[in-house]
């Protein structure tokens, strides 16, 4: 095949999965046909079928194509960061950045875990695994002061906690968000390095304890004017 025939191809091909995508996210995979695709792409059916398969195979693709590990990858191993804790905070700012930027990745997450019941995250996986290799000696060029535990284990701990940052960021009311206030990333990265107990707790120093449990009972005992008060300071 010559090299103008293969760019043709690629070309056709990144027209499918574009033209997939946007029928993927508007209907859902059960909703979306392989001729829709193809007058979508405005391409004959036939013209789908010679480059993919099946419709399973074109979602692959799309899931793979469309997740963001792949711009999510080359950001956390050139995170700067002499120590490990300025490494990880300037890592988890860039991965909920960059994920904040793709307001599709919960559908196409969604679309994968409901209506294939997480049948291809075993080869996304696979995809990424290779991605984790580099990071995980980034990571141990900043091993001073981190806890003994397994590279993998550290980046699943990771990665598992931001993501979750990012999916409840996303699916969170206005209201909650507000009250947790401009900080929060911010919080939720000390509580990864840190936890959630005060520093000063085995000295018995609770003043910090305090502080949030006169602001929880607050919010307790008026729940509609803290939501209220939350809600100017939102808008």
């Amino acid at each position: 095949m010559s090299g103008e025939s293969l760019r043709k191809g690629e070309q056709t091909q990144a027209r499918i999965l574009d033209a997939a995508y946007d029928l993927f996210m508007a209907q859902g995979y059960h909703g979306t046909s392989m001729r829709q695709i193809a007058e979508r792409a405005d391409l004959t059916l036939g013209g789908v079928y010679n480059h993919f398969a099946s419709k399973e195979d074109i979602w692959v693709a799309v899931l793979l194509e469309r997740h963001p590990y792949r711009a999510v990858m080359p950001l956390l191993r050139t995170a700067e960061g002499d120590t490990a804790e300025a490494f990880v905070r300037n890592a988890a700012q860039r991965l909920v950045g960059e994920l904040s930027k793709r307001k599709d990745l919960l559908h196409l997450m969604f679309i994968e875990l409901i209506e294939f019941n997480g049948a291809h995250i075993p080869t996304l996986y696979a995809h990424i695994a290779p991605e984790l290799l580099p990071l995980f000696d980034v990571v141990s060029a900043r091993a001073a002061g981190l806890r003994p535990l397994s590279l993998p284990v550290l980046a699943r701990s990771f990665l598992g906690f931001f993501f979750s940052y990012y999916v409840t960021e996303a699916l969170m009311p206005p209201v909650l968000r507000a009250l947790m206030g401009d900080d929060a990333l911010d919080a939720f990265i000390d509580i990864y390095l840190h936890g959630v107990l005060a520093d000063g707790v085995a000295r018995g120093e609770l003043q910090g304890a305090t502080t949030w449990r006169s602001e929880a009972e607050m919010h307790r005992e008026n729940p509609l004017e803290s939501a209220q008060s939350a809600t100017s300071s939102f808008c």
